[in-house]
């Protein structure tokens, strides 16, 4: 989707002001959102540019433009976006994110099933549980910025075991983090990615075997923060759910992001003539 085709709307919440975007028209609503520390930027890259689409997406609390207003957690970020379908009138729509808004969409089809048509997971990094182990990474850049000065947590975190992992296993990952270090304000950033990587969607696997909505869930390897393992775990407990393996962001950025493009527009054209 082209950036310049979606209209920024403020937002009220809990006495904020977040900032959520449309695309307009009359095309089937899809409301899709950004990982964690992420903006509109990843979502426009990741939504196929289709006439037939009506985007919507919001900048998460302390994400993009949205002002930092507590609480974070994937609750809160998830009723924030049960109330911008309800205020816009787009009940029921696709849901889906990459990572935590992957999180949050499972959430809401679980919590609020009225609002939601069909699901889109890409590249999951929770399935039930709290705190999943291949969070760590985020949660431990986050108590360095909160413990140390800016450089002191670089040069902390480029001696880690952590880093040295991940530089063989995942440099995609590892640039994410070391991204993460220059991300402004410092204070949300260590907020968001202790409290997020110690968060989890609150909901149980039954929860997921009992949903009844159409679902597409993308994974891909050399990933360590978002685990191949995940996207098929979550593929098998959702009822009917179709999995597509896309090649890694590291290897081929390219085909990652053609690739998503291929299997939502699929999906979506599915949905639309079901």
């Amino acid at each position: 989707m082209k950036p310049e085709r979606l209209r920024r709307l403020e937002f009220r919440r809990d006495g904020g002001v977040l900032a959520a975007y449309d695309s307009g028209g009359d095309g089937m609503p899809v409301v899709f959102q950004h990982g964690l520390c992420g903006d509109i930027r990843q979502v426009a890259e990741a939504v196929p540019d289709l006439p037939a689409l009506r985007l919507i997406s919001l900048e998460c609390r302390g994400h993009g433009a949205s002002e930092a207003v507590a609480p974070y957690s994937i609750a809160t970020f998830t009723d924030d976006i049960a109330a911008l379908i309800q205020a816009l009138g787009v009940a029921p729509a696709i849901v889906g994110g990459i990572s935590m808004g992957a999180a949050i969409a499972t959430r809401l089809a679980v919590t609020r099933p009225d609002l939601v048509h069909g699901l889109v997971l890409v590249r999951p990094a929770w399935v039930v549980g709290n705190a999943p182990h291949n969070m760590a990474p985020n949660a431990e850049v986050g108590a360095l910025l909160r413990r140390l000065p800016v450089g002191e947590a670089i040069a902390a975190f480029r001696t880690s075991p952590t880093y040295a992992q991940l530089v063989e296993t995942a440099p995609d990952n590892l640039a994410s983090l070391d991204g993460f270090f220059a991300r402004k304000p410092i204070a949300v950033t260590a907020e968001l990615l202790t409290a997020i990587s110690a968060d989890g969607p609150g909901i149980s696997e039954v929860d997921l075997g009992a949903l009844d909505t159409p679902a597409l869930v993308l994974g891909s390897w050399f990933d360590a923060i978002h685990p191949m393992a995940h996207a098929e775990r979550l593929s098998r407990l959702i009822p009917g759910a179709r999995f597509n393996e896309i090649t890694p962001k590291g290897v081929d950025k390219s085909a990652y992001i053609s690739e998503i493009h291929t299997a939502f527009s699929a999906f979506l054209k599915e949905l639309h003539h079901a």
